[in-house]
């Protein structure tokens, strides 16, 4: 008997956001914060067939951002000895916090992948206190409000060495968060002067406030021009805010590209409904890959596909 043919569906990444820094504890019960309930919802996430977790941190105490590497250290190594997840940690944190705060988790790690976002901005989160609430801590509205009058800083001297010390000195790879489309061009000039190489993984994010809204015409100028500077060396992946989330990303896998889930980018699964896990968000865009006639990318197919180091060379 023959065997039958190796499938030649296109496989496509899920990365899963898991808590991320923008939404905050009044906002959901189901948003994990303590290190317990992040390894828990990753581990989830990974077995619902996510090959990237994107990963920030949280205080246990009250569910605010941190960057410190303990609480990390809390929770990395159970993900990693629990799955075979690729584990991508932000380099961004927090609007709020310093650079060497955001690199801090990560210098300890040095793991397969992080994200590295692409330029200054304004990363407002205030329009979330239009919506009444009792909040359960105080820190929830004053960060809030905070992101009215500050700059989400990454200026080309901080991008530079984010690439020095985490891509030259940890060996790892990055996720290129591009909330614009000059994002793009100055991803190009870093790859121009030689600081990055290799197949390059772009994240389109659409629909923050302060970045590019989440218009289907946005997501086609964003590949046009990525096409443009960076033809077949590169692959790109898309994010969207709240409301935008599936439709967003069920564009981009139809376009050819990857796809990024979790309770960072929206805290629902269908209308109205609050995502009770982010395992639900995952297994809800593996339906329409699936519907597509797409298939999930497995760890070891995206590690191959993005360069990756591997997890037998991080630090935790």
């Amino acid at each position: 008997m023959t065997a039958p043919a190796k499938s030649s569906r296109r496989k496509v990444i899920i990365t899963c956001a898991v808590t991320g820094s923008v939404h905050t504890p009044t906002m959901s019960p189901h948003l994990p914060i303590t290190p317990d309930q992040i390894a828990s919802e990753a581990i989830a996430a990974a077995e619902a067939g996510a090959s990237i977790l994107h990963l920030h941190a949280r205080d246990p105490k009250d569910g605010r951002p941190t960057a410190d590497p303990d609480v990390f250290m809390q929770f990395l190594p159970r993900i990693k000895q629990a799955t075979e997840a690729v584990i991508n940690i932000s380099t961004g944190g927090s609007s709020l916090m310093t650079l060497d705060d955001r690199l801090a988790a990560s210098l300890r790690a040095e793991p397969e992948m992080c994200s590295l976002n692409m330029g200054s901005m304004n990363f407002a989160l205030f329009p979330a206190l239009d919506k009444p609430t009792e909040w359960r801590h105080d820190w929830e509205p004053k960060l809030l409000e905070a992101t009215r009058s500050s700059i989400f800083k990454n200026t080309f001297a901080d991008m530079e060495l984010i690439l020095d010390r985490l891509g030259k000195g940890c060996d790892t790879r990055f996720e290129f968060e591009c909330y614009d489309v000059g994002h793009l061009y100055s991803l190009a000039h870093f790859r121009d002067r030689g600081l990055v190489s290799g197949h390059l993984f772009i994240q389109f994010v659409f629909g923050v406030l302060g970045g590019i809204g989440a218009d289907p015409d946005n997501l086609t100028h964003m590949k046009r021009i990525a096409d443009k500077l960076f033809g077949d060396g590169y692959s790109f992946s898309v994010l969207a805010a709240g409301r935008h989330q599936m439709p967003m990303i069920t564009m981009a896998a139809a376009m050819g590209g990857n796809v990024r889930v979790g309770l960072e980018d929206s805290l629902y699964d269908g209308r109205g409904q609050l995502a009770r896990s982010n395992a639900d968000q995952v297994r809800r865009i593996r339906k329409v890959l699936e519907a597509l006639s797409l298939d999930a990318a497995t760890p070891a197919e995206a590690r191959d596909l993005l360069g990756l180091k591997g997890g037998d060379r991080v630090a935790f």
